[in-house]
Parts: C-alpha cells; structure tokens; sequence
C-alpha cells in the first residue's frame, strides 16, 4: 500500500520459549473450557452434536458408561493409527489435546448443570465448545478424535477435509435422532451451528472490517484524500473499462466499519460520479489492523 493504516508502535516478537508456552497454556485452556461445556451442558441434555464427545453421549445413554473412558478408547487408537499413516509430526500436533481432554472431561464430571432445558443446553454448550475449540486453534493445537479420522478419509480417498468433517458429524447426529430422540438432534444441529460461529469469532474477533473498491476518473485527487483526511493506507489497482478498454484505477481500502460513512462522504465530495463496492472482510492482518498469529 502507498500507505498503511494508522501508526502502530512495532509489536515486540516473542522468543520461541514465551511462543511455545502461550501455546500450550492456549490448548490447555480450550481444553478445559470445552471439558467444562461438556459436562454443564452437552452431556445432561444428551445433545450428541458431532465429534468423538457426541458418541461419548451416546455410548453413555446406551450402557451408561463413562464418557472420559470412552473418548480415550476412540482417541488412543485414531491417535496411534495418525502416527503410523499421516507421520509423527501431524500425530503428535494432536497427542496432547487427545489424551488432556479426556482427562478434564473426568475432573469436571460432577459439576451440576445449571439449565435442564435442552434448546438453552444447545446453545450455551456450542458456545462453551466453539470458545475452547478455537482457542485451541488459535494455539495451533488439535483436540484429535474425528479430527484425526477426516484427516485419514481425505488423505485416503481425496475427500475434501471439510466434508469428511461434515460427515462424520452428520451420522453422529443422525444416530442420536436414533437412539435419544429426532427433537435432541434438531438440538444438536443447532449447538454445530453455534459452534461453527463462535469459532469463527474467536479465529476472526468481534470487529468487522470493510474493503472498499473504488473507480474513479479523478482517483489521483480521492488517494489524496484518503491518505490525509481518513488516514487509511490504499493500494492502487491497474484495470481496464469492459466496454472501452481504457485503463481505469481502481483504488483499494481496508478500514473499520465505522469509518465507513466518513468514506463515503470523501468519496461523494470529490466525485459524486464515481463507482464504489463496499464488502465485509473475514480477517485483516498488518499495521493498523491485528497482529499476525505469528506474534502470539
């Protein structure tokens, strides 16, 4: 960019050892938060939504057999068969989040769930797990399980990760509409869902970024602009009219949601005929924006 956002003091970059213990404290946090959701609220509502914790509850309903055992007795072996097929570094990525969440799932299985309602249980316990989970991520850690097997299915069979992911949790799903009951997997659908969205909230945060795209015949004037008035950095872009074919810049702009409407008014000041696409952004990295994972 001619200019980067606004100023930003140099993030100081932590040694390897600060880098690996953040890391571990990440993993061992999520780990935790998931165990804790878990036994609040998955596992006393019977909600089976995916994963190696869902067949936990189901095994539980059907023999009443503890769900920390039985997450291990699946974890162990997916684990084992990882190391010898997909090689010691991606199995042991996952070694310690397989063998700690289990063991949190034990040390937590007295606590009493605060809400008896299924719908609340679904929702709160997709939250508990999507916050671990993506602090888990955000670690760059893996709590193995299901995991680990669509890694296997997709290096084995070209299917895409996601979907293996997807179909996994869908016979989980599909198997608590049989044993428990088709209403507990309409709740289970809804606690992947919220899931999903709180993991791509604690990946991306809270704050919505915008990018602007801007054709302009006096874009030399709007750069000016922006580069002083709104005091956001911009790239300049070389494109060509479809129906001309005379060159027309494009300029580019990153910037917080709320800087938005001050955009727009800038851009209608100095050219009300100018062409602008204004489209949400999932993450910005650099100056002015987040730090990269890197810098953890």
């Amino acid at each position: 960019m001619a200019k980067t956002g606004k100023g930003r003091k140099h993030r100081k970059t932590r040694e390897p050892w600060q880098e690996h213990t953040v890391r571990l404290l990440l993993l061992l946090g999520g780990a935790f938060i998931i165990a804790a959701s878990f036994n609040l609220f998955l596992l006393p509502g019977g909600i089976a939504s995916g994963g190696v914790a869902g067949i936990s509850v189901l095994v539980q309903r059907l023999t009443g057999f503890t769900p920390a055992y039985v997450q291990w007795l699946i974890n162990v072996p997916l684990f084992v068969l990882g190391l010898l097929l997909l090689g010691k570094r991606f199995a042991l990525q996952t070694a310690l989040g397989s063998l700690v969440l289990p063991l949190f799932v034990l040390f937590t299985a007295g606590w009493h769930s605060p809400t008896d309602n299924a719908l609340l249980a679904a929702i709160y316990g997709g939250i508990g797990i999507g916050l671990g989970l993506g602090l888990v991520y955000k670690g760059r850690g893996s709590t193995g399980g299901l995991d680990l097997a669509a890694q296997l299915l997709h290096r084995y069979t070209g299917l895409r990760f996601g979907l293996a992911i997807a179909c996994f949790d869908g016979l989980v799903i599909a198997a608590a509409g049989i044993i428990i009951s088709p209403e507990n997997a309409l709740y289970a659908l809804i606690g992947l869902f919220v899931t999903s969205k709180t993991i791509d909230i604690v990946q991306t945060g809270l704050l919505i970024s915008k990018v602007a795209f801007i054709i302009s015949g006096r874009s030399d004037e709007l750069a000016e602009q922006i580069l002083h008035e709104l005091d956001r950095g911009l790239t300049r872009l070389s494109a060509n009219g479809g129906y001309t074919g005379d060159e027309r810049p494009v300029l580019m702009v990153v910037l917080p949601q709320n800087e938005v409407p001050k955009l727009k008014s800038l851009v209608q000041t100095v050219d009300p005929s100018a062409f602008v696409i204004i489209s949400d952004t999932a993450e910005v990295l650099g100056e002015g924006f987040k730090a990269p994972e890197g810098s953890l």
